[in-house]
């Protein structure tokens, strides 16, 4: 399946809560007690709110045969905020290729390295792409605590064109 990655736009916003909703209610549910998830995705509650968080940060939306299968942000400070994928894309390529364009976005901004704080659920998957975990933590949401971890992972820089390592003279 092709997966096309396009900008946030303000009509996705409900697609994107359902999105974050579900993968919560659906896959994170195997790493978190159902009180756990609940809590969780019901804290956007608020449409408004979403819809302005979204809209205050590039956001990226996966498309798979016309359908949004799921989205991610970055904040200006290198932080990869949310990435969800909707339980019908699992495991097709999707949270890579939003990855992709996260991290091509953070070097574009001039970021050495981007930062998130992944779930139980999103931290091998994180892991297996360079990630390194920080420490392990836990977030409180509406009375429920989750526990997750702060990862990052160091950019590389496209070196400029004509540039060549210099050799030290000894």
């Amino acid at each position: 399946m092709a997966i096309e990655i396009r900008p946030y736009r303000p009509e996705d916003a409900e697609v994107t809560a359902d999105i974050f909703r579900r993968a919560i209610l659906e896959v994170s549910i195997r790493d978190y007690t159902p009180a756990e998830a609940l809590a969780w995705a019901d804290v956007m509650q608020d449409h408004a709110a979403w819809a302005a968080r979204r809209a205050s940060r590039p956001t990226w939306i996966a498309m798979v045969a016309g359908r949004a299968a799921g989205f991610s942000d970055l904040t200006k400070d290198g932080l990869l905020d949310m990435m969800f994928v909707h339980p019908d894309f699992q495991r097709i390529g999707v949270a890579s290729a939003l990855l992709a364009v996260v991290e091509a976005e953070a070097i574009r901004q001039g970021h050495a390295r981007i930062h998130t704080e992944a779930s139980r659920t999103s931290q091998p998957f994180f892991a297996r792409r360079g990630f390194r975990v920080l420490s392990q933590g836990n977030a409180s949401v509406r009375g429920e605590t989750l526990e997750n971890y702060r990862m990052e992972k160091a950019l590389l820089r496209p070196e400029p064109l004509g540039t060549q390592p210099t050799q030290a003279v000894l």
